[in-house]
């Protein structure tokens, strides 16, 4: 499993790219993709919805199941990853590039709770 240098993570197997003071963007890990399988759809958030930390923001659909994105921050949803609508198996192939889902622009700094790879990758090996 790769895990990005530079990014931070969570728990849930989200990743967060700090784009400047205030805009971050996210998507799923590496892990995560692996263990959907080949994702079939993703049911992306209008741009300008408020997402609350912990709490699902979209729903990635996989050949094996469908399963709840979870927000690493509290914000308004600046952008959207709209290639995703026509090429979700992005979300397989570049976790951690073209597979991007949001950029939020956050309420607050709370990305201090996040893991760093470093951490991520101890996390995994207790998964």
């Amino acid at each position: 499993m790769e895990v990005k240098k530079g990014l931070l993570y969570t728990k849930d197997h989200e990743w967060v790219q700090e784009l400047s003071d205030t805009i971050v963007r996210i998507g799923i890990t590496d892990f995560a993709q692996d263990q959907l399988g080949d994702v079939v759809y993703v049911e992306l958030p209008e741009k300008g919805m408020e997402v609350s930390k912990g709490e699902p923001f979209t729903v990635v659909e996989s050949v094996k199941a469908a399963s709840d994105v979870f927000s690493p921050v509290s914000g308004t949803i600046t952008d959207v990853n709209e290639q995703l609508e026509d090429s979700p198996e992005l979300l397989n192939e570049l976790p951690y590039s073209e597979g991007w889902i949001i950029e939020v622009e956050i309420d607050e700094f709370s990305l201090l709770k996040l893991m760093s790879a470093e951490e991520y990758e101890n996390y995994l090996k207790e998964v």
